[in-house]
């Protein structure tokens, strides 16, 4: 992989943070954009910007064909039979609490249950409590072993008890791991269960093939996958799609409004609700585009690259005083590296590091119940991607020496 000559397509990399040169290592919050992203927004509200579906002008109708050819390009990436199978929304959040509405109303009440498990970021977490709550649903958990990975014998008894709903994430936002999708969806579907995947933090780095992992519903988000904020996509197979009631009430996504009821349009419409993010949409064409161009093979070479650097190098430094969480096997995590220093609060840690112009995030990254379960309140976390360098690592490693040099001074 090319790192310098895609390093250059990134404008905000080449800017400057606490007087030094940037060192951007939270990908896994949210990535950078390369120009082509920038550019396709820019464009379209200097030459398409008009509400889409709306309009029987010309302009109307070369922005709803720039959303819709924004949808069949997100069907493609992600193998949809359809692009009527594809809804935007403004990110994974959203489309997990579509889901929970949605699903809530047709399968949930008194004696069901739904299974999630303790990896799951809280936006995979906190709208099925609520539905539970409102429905006298019962909420299950998969635990996980000391190595990372979902302890499949807590998974089996999870799906023994029939939930209508099994909910998981594809790659841990914390570990790294990657969850063996195909095999635990064939598991649930044994048992009657509809199955979600949470691939917020697989789309940047895994190739998706809907029909391949075998699951009902997948939702990811356009800002981790080099695209913009506030839209993302949510596929779903289209019988349960079909099915599902409406999540907000409004303009474009109805048939027929009377003043005693109202009938509703077909997906993917009846889910988009209001003016949508048009622009949003068109950015996604080209982040998928840049993605697809550099390969999955080399992403994952890459990632394992800057993975096993800082693994290595953490090692040699700091043995078992600096802990890193997650899979030992590089083939079964991705660059997702959060860790514990000893001595060292997290979030103190990221602010020092951050003096070195060096960005990383700290804190319980939106995943409490998977804290508690590793018996820590916080981590420091260093999330590269594709535009990082292996010196960036290095970097990094040092700056964490100068870290605990200030709190245990020889």
């Amino acid at each position: 992989m090319d790192v310098e000559r895609i390093r250059a397509d990134f404008p905000l990399l080449q800017r400057t943070t606490r007087g030094r040169p940037l060192i951007y290592l939270d990908s896994a919050a949210t990535a950078q954009r390369p120009r082509s992203v920038l550019e396709a927004e820019r464009r379209f509200y200097e030459e398409r910007n008009a509400n889409v579906r709306r309009g029987v002008y010309a302009l109307s109708e070369e922005a709803t064909d720039a959303f819709e050819a924004a949808r069949a390009r997100c069907a493609r990436f992600v193998h949809a039979a359809d692009p009527n199978e594809i809804v935007f929304v403004r990110g994974t959040t959203e489309a997990i609490n579509l889901l929970a509405y949605g699903l809530g109303q047709r399968h949930l009440g008194p004696g069901t249950r739904v299974l999630t498990t303790v990896m799951e970021h809280h936006s995979n977490i906190v709208p099925w409590q609520l539905q539970c709550e409102a429905r006298g649903a019962a909420l299950d958990w998969v635990e996980i072993d000391d190595d990372g990975f979902l302890d499949r014998e807590s998974f089996s008894a999870g799906v023994a008890r029939r939930p209508k709903i099994v909910t998981f994430t594809h790659v841990s936002n914390v570990l790294g791991t990657v969850n063996p999708v195909r095999e635990l969806a064939e598991e649930a579907h044994d048992r009657g269960a509809i199955v979600l995947l949470d691939a917020a933090q697989s789309a940047p780095h895994l190739p998706l093939d809907v029909r391949a992992l075998d699951v009902d519903a997948l939702a990811f988000s356009g800002h981790k996958i080099l695209g913009p904020m506030g839209i993302g996509v949510l596929w779903m197979r289209a019988p349960l799609l079909r099915d599902l009631p409406p999540y907000m009430g409004g303009g474009e996504m109805i048939r027929e409004v009377r003043r005693d009821r109202s009938t509703f349009a077909d997906p993917p419409a009846r889910f988009e609700a209001g003016t949508p993010n048009v622009a949003g949409a068109v950015g996604l064409v080209p982040a998928i585009d840049y993605l697809e161009s550099i390969g999955w093979d080399e992403i994952a070479a890459h990632d394992r690259l800057l993975a096993e650097r800082f693994r290595a190098g953490a090692a040699e430094r700091w043995g078992d005083r600096l802990r890193l969480f997650g899979p030992r096997e590089p083939g079964r995590r991705t660059a997702v590296l959060s860790f514990a220093l000893a001595g060292v609060h997290p979030h103190d840690l990221a602010s020092l590091v951050d003096a070195d112009g060096i960005a990383i995030r700290a804190g319980h990254h939106c995943a409490q119940p998977l804290m508690e379960r590793l018996g820590v309140s916080a981590l420091s976390r260093a999330s590269p991607y594709i535009y990082n360098r292996p010196e960036e690592i290095d970097a990094l490693l040092t700056s964490l020496e100068r870290v605990d040099r200030l709190f245990h001074p020889a």
